[in-house]
């Protein structure tokens, strides 16, 4: 299975101004730039998508472990928080923070916290990265 996306970009760094897009349609040329990225201006960047996809494949990863443990969730709510860090040599993906709450009938806080440590490792995502994954589960009743 592949999935694909593309990126234009026009001009230089700081000035320029770029579009991103998936086949799928759900980003049609939405803008992204320098200050998008670095600053607070409007459009998206690379951190917050790499973000958005870790925080849904851990979503779905847990609710697939929970799921092998006999147990389906009502909800799974996660939060990543990408950390883009100048290293040497540039900038790097440093660590990605998730903040996951899930509410689970008949869950014990030992089987979620079993489940979410695997979807944690598991996630195709997380596999990707060379930073710090580090995550708060909180199971709610």
């Amino acid at each position: 299975m592949k999935r694909n996306a593309q990126a234009q970009w026009q001009g230089d760094l700081k000035q320029g101004k770029g579009s991103i897009s998936t086949d799928s349609g759900v980003l049609d040329s939405t803008q992204y730039s320098f200050g998008t990225r670095f600053e607070s201006g409007k459009g998206t960047n690379p951190e917050e998508l790499i973000g958005a996809a870790h925080a849904g494949c851990f979503s779905m990863a847990l609710s697939m472990m929970l799921g092998e443990e006999g147990l389906t969730p009502d909800s799974v709510d996660t939060q990543a928080s990408v950390s883009l860090d100048q290293v040497e040599g540039g900038f790097a993906i440093t660590a990605i923070h998730l903040d996951v709450a899930a509410r689970v009938p008949g869950a014990d806080q030992a089987t979620f916290d079993r489940a979410a440590d695997n979807a944690k490792q598991g996630c195709p995502v997380s596999k990707v990265f060379n930073a710090d994954i580090t995550m708060d589960a909180t199971l709610e009743s």
